[in-house]
């Protein structure tokens, strides 16, 4: 299941900083507008001490964790909507992805170039998501357009769609993004195929900097101000250091804890970020493991065993018998498989089973 998150924001918040932080692979950094151009493009694992403890378990050859996709997309300005600095490409790359982190810079630092000259991260914001608001408005606008000649005849899926359409404009003439929009799944499915900037999930990142004046250290107006705004759009937003997370993202185990305390660095932002980001697509992970393998696989909150045998190999919808599943803490308390069994904690589940968060399953085809 191929999922990517793209990490979007004003030129010089720490865009490409954090994404080498979380991919472990060097992109440009330098501190001036564009030097991004060419989204990048790391796959990144997700933090998981299950999948590890089950390999223990089974004394695994080979592990696999789940994984996220992040791309890095060169910074966007005021006027991206109508080909302002990279406009058209920065928002074909998002149309592209799945979600979308926002990187807001929350530190003051006179050597890092802003680039409207003053740290207000709720104005970042909104420059941002106008910018998406408008190149929607653009898209919708354009389809209304194209279905109205099917409107005419009278064709009810033209005429729902054009229903939906009018809705959606509405909405962004308020300036406000559509996945704020409260819709019906056959309504979003209407819209689904025009790739909407603002229906895709959105999480922000806030990326501090250890010795310089930061604002939630500081509990500047500003950032209150922003958390207020989180709150009402009840969105998902993670503190992050993007310079430490970058200084340590060669260092493992109680190496990495040593030198981020030293660094001035409070908590793993990058596995509180990425296991955020996997959150905010609705995604959930079960296991299979054995002797050759123990692995992670990635599916969509609420599938049914079938669909959840999807994501191994598509023949396991239509070939499916049934599964044995067992969850991952109740055998590794167990010991083995055969202690388990004898417990009840293995059962024997049909087409119907809705898979859960932490499921190790079997699947019989």
């Amino acid at each position: 299941m191929s999922l990517s998150i793209g990490i979007v924001g004003l030129p010089n918040v720490g865009k490409s900083t954090l994404f080498n932080a979380l991919t472990k692979k060097s992109v440009p950094a330098e501190n001036y507008p564009f030097c991004t151009i060419d989204p990048s493009v790391g796959v990144v694992p997700v933090p998981d001490e299950r999948l590890y403890k089950l390999a223990d378990f089974s004394k695994t050859q080979k592990t696999i964790p789940a994984i996220v996709e992040f791309v890095d997309i060169a910074g966007l300005v005021k006027g991206a909507s109508t080909g302002e600095g990279l406009g058209n490409k920065f928002l074909q790359n998002i149309r592209e992805v799945d979600a979308i982190l926002q990187v807001v810079r929350i530190f003051e630092d006179a050597n890092v170039i802003h680039v409207h000259n003053e740290v207000n991260p709720l104005s970042d914001i909104e420059v941002i998501n106008l910018e998406l608001v408008l190149a929607d408005q653009e898209t919708v606008a354009k389809r209304i357009s194209n279905v109205q000649k099917d409107v005419k005849k009278g064709d009810k899926e033209a005429i729902f769609e054009a229903e939906v359409l009018e809705r959606a404009k509405a909405q962004l003439e308020l300036g406000k993004l559509l996945n704020q929009l409260e819709l019906s799944e056959k309504e979003a499915l209407a819209l689904k195929g025009l790739h909407l900037l603002t229906m895709k999930p959105i999480m922000y990142g806030l990326n501090k900097k250890a010795g310089n004046k930061n604002l939630d250290e500081m509990n500047d107006e500003r950032y209150l101000k922003l958390i207020k705004f989180f709150e009402e759009q009840k969105a998902q937003y993670v503190i992050i250091d993007a310079g430490i997370e970058h200084e340590l993202k060669d260092l493992e185990g109680d190496d990495k804890i040593l030198f981020r305390t030293e660094l001035g660095g409070k908590t793993d932002g990058i596995d509180e970020l990425i296991k955020a980001g996997y959150a905010l697509l609705d995604l959930i992970t079960y296991f299979t493991t054995g002797e050759k393998e123990t692995r992670a696989w990635t599916i969509k909150k609420g599938w049914t065993a079938p669909l959840a045998g999807t994501a191994i190999h598509t023949d396991f919808k239509d070939k499916f018998i049934r599964a044995e599943v067992v969850f991952w803490s109740d055998l590794l308390s167990a010991g083995s498989y055969g202690v388990a069994r004898e417990k009840g904690q293995v059962r024997t589940e049909g087409k119907e089973y809705i898979v859960k968060d932490g499921d190790v399953i079997e699947f019989r085809i």
